[in-house]
């Protein structure tokens, strides 16, 4: 990755796009509404150099519901007619070059057994060119696949980690990506069955898997051309400090990169040696936030680090790396600018810039020189609606800071308010263009997005502050967000609501019943109502059984509806795997027990997360929701 690019030397800007969206003149008017506007899916979803960077394959958008084809687009001529690729009955999700000549693309499909319906992942390859057949390698398996390698010296096969022979134990399997056969590489047992990781000669010397007798997951590694398996680590709900291995040294191939706590507070790097049992000291790390990654190139060899504050942040240790990554964000320092793809030389660079006025524009440059647009994610959006996000820190009432992101609309302060918690929990917000967020904002709403405590990202004490606080201390995280708009002159007192999805949707049933309410109304997407329930749920997973059930006490809102004291709009998919569907309608039921003030709408064929949330779902549901907060909840004068 990023190896060989010196410098730039830009000299020339196309400014009009490659692709036109075309595809979206026949059902995009050019005046939309706000809620048409947002529920449309993107026009372009992915752009992926290929290794030699000849190609580019696009997944383009062919009607407002997605409905996405691929585009292979030749690098000397763009602008030329594409190839283009798709297959009926395949909601193409992601796409990424096996080698010069073959992709490999995941796509969802709705199935239905004994009157269950669920949303599946598969795995297909084809030929670039377009001339071959779509090659399905797997059968729908019970424990999924996940590319381990690519191996990037030998064109013909990639590794796999999947069930191979459906003992529900994972194996990893060497995959011809001609003709799809299968040879087993490492037979999973009940000791390492996960988290493979291959070295850069394609050996695979990572794996772990569920210590049942010390409910624990194991940790385990093997010496360069050994097949002795040897435990490194164990994780535990004990006192839940990270580890993780994200590879191998280059340089000594005995040693491993690991992201650990090691008794600090927030994650750093270290090196490991599986021979002396030792660690290295601390290569990286900062005080503020925990490390996202170890960046290596495909030689395994060490390229930097990266972290989270407001937006990811890069620090590299490779020069040439570094210049790249300074070339790139000179090009628009307005904007937070990633490289999604390049090609192994890096004379392919694909881009892709974001901020609170742009929702995602792709770029290439060509040869170090030419940069030329490729398209945007959300054309149809009307950007002079879009509100300014900030990054934010407020004190909560027992004085925890609790970072946040603030979207504020254009207009004269103050305006009507929307507290927005992530779901998770055990997750953070890292916001750059959020569509829920920027909806509000469009429609006149200001918008905070707290990481409050039980987040991850900001060390050991934030995260673990949220155990057995469900409803509550993480509750009162949230409203003195919205206290904190209102004190901050941005938010009306008298016009505060609560929206979420998930957990976020968990916090809007909470906030319905709270005592001294200082909501006029709440939104509860997908939410958890019944923690027994959840808890229940958690017992399928034996690492979340262990590490996460213990953290989730409080309230169970299900067991107090009797106190919901503000109208409640209640949404969720009929076949969400995560939340299952009986959390929303047994709330519901008890608001119908209790003749309390809500709405109910249900999203037909719709699962918990977005990638399952298509145009007809998302103008429902986001029709549903503007009108609630403008008129049931008087919001909007």
């Amino acid at each position: 990755m990023m190896s060989k690019l010196l410098a730039f030397s830009l000299s020339v800007f196309i400014a009009g796009s490659v692709l036109s969206n075309n595809v979206y003149s026949q059902e995009v008017q050019p005046e939309l509404s706000t809620v048409e506007s947002f529920s449309i899916l993107p026009a372009m979803r992915s752009v992926k150099a290929s290794p030699d960077g000849s190609q580019l394959a696009i997944l383009v958008g062919t009607s407002k519901d997605g409905d996405y084809i691929l585009e292979i687009r030749n690098t000397k001529n763009l602008q030329a007619e594409p190839i283009r690729l798709g297959a009926d009955k395949m909601r193409v999700s992601s796409i990424l070059w096996l080698n010069n000549e073959k992709l490999g693309v995941t796509f969802r499909q709705l199935l239905e057994d004994s009157g269950r319906k669920y949303w599946v992942t598969q795995f297909a390859i084809t030929d670039a060119d377009g001339k071959g057949k779509w090659l399905i390698p797997f059968r729908q398996s019970r424990q999924g696949f996940k590319i381990i390698d690519l191996l990037e010296d030998d064109d013909k096969h990639i590794l796999v980690e999947t069930d191979v022979n459906d003992n529900y134990i994972p194996d990893v399997v060497k995959l011809n990506v001609t003709n799809g056969r299968l040879k087993t590489i490492v037979r999973g047992s009940d000791k390492v069955n996960n988290g493979f990781i291959a070295d850069k000669d394609g050996e695979i010397r990572i794996g772990q898997g569920f210590n049942l007798a010390e409910q624990a997951v194991d940790i385990y590694a093997r010496e360069k051309g050994d097949d002795d398996w040897i435990k490194i680590h164990s994780v535990s709900g004990k006192n839940r400090e990270t580890f993780t291995i994200s590879g191998v040294s280059a340089e000594e191939p005995n040693k491993l990169y690991v992201i650990a706590n090691r008794g600090e507070e927030t994650t750093g790097a270290y090196l490991y040696d599986i021979k002396t049992k030792t660690f290295s000291d601390r290569l990286f790390g900062v005080k503020s936030a925990d490390l996202d990654s170890i960046i290596q190139d495909k030689d395994d060899s060490l390229l930097g680090f990266s972290y989270t504050s407001k937006y990811p942040e890069y620090y590299f240790t490779d020069p040439q790396s570094q210049s790249i990554y300074d070339g790139v964000k000179q090009l628009h320092p307005d904007s937070y600018v990633s490289i999604v793809s390049h090609s192994e030389n890096d004379n392919t660079l694909v881009l892709m810039t974001q901020s609170d006025s742009d929702p995602g524009t792709y770029y290439v440059i060509l040869d170090k020189k030419d940069i030329i647009k490729l398209g945007e994610r959300m054309p149809f959006v009307d950007k002079d609606k879009l509100g300014e996000t900030k990054y934010v820190s407020y004190k909560a009432r027992d004085g925890r800071k609790i970072r946040a992101y603030v979207t504020i609309p254009k207009g004269k302060a103050p305006f009507p308010a929307i507290v927005l918690p992530h779901g998770g929990p055990w997750v953070r917000d890292t916001v750059i263009f959020d569509e829920w967020s920027q909806l509000l904002a469009s429609s006149g709403y200001v918008v905070i997005q707290p990481n409050y405590r039980g987040s991850t990202g900001y060390g050991l004490d934030h995260w673990k502050a949220g155990d057995k606080n469900w409803g509550l201390k993480m509750q009162d995280d949230l409203d003195d967000a919205a206290m904190y708009l209102v004190d901050s002159g941005l938010a009306v007192k008298n016009k505060l609501a609560m929206f979420g999805w998930s957990y976020g949707g968990y916090a809007a049933f909470a906030a319905s019943m709270r005592d001294k309410n200082i909501y006029q109304c709440t939104v509860a997407g997908a939410g958890v109502s019944d923690l027994n329930r959840i808890n229940a749920t958690l017992n399928d997973n034996p690492l979340l059984s262990k590490l996460q059930k213990p953290t989730i006490a409080g309230v169970s809102p299900v067991e107090q509806v009797k106190k919901v004291n503000v109208p409640i709009l209640v949404i969720h998919g009929d076949i969400d795997g995560r939340v299952p569907i009986e959390h929303s309608e047994a709330f519901v039921s008890e608001l119908k027990k209790y003749d309390k003030d809500h709405k109910y709408v249900v999203l037909k064929n719709a699962d918990h997360f977005s990638d399952t949330l298509f145009y007809d779902h998302k103008k429902t549901f986001y029709a549903e929701l503007i009108n609630w907060l403008d008129n049931k909840c008087g919001l909007k004068d």
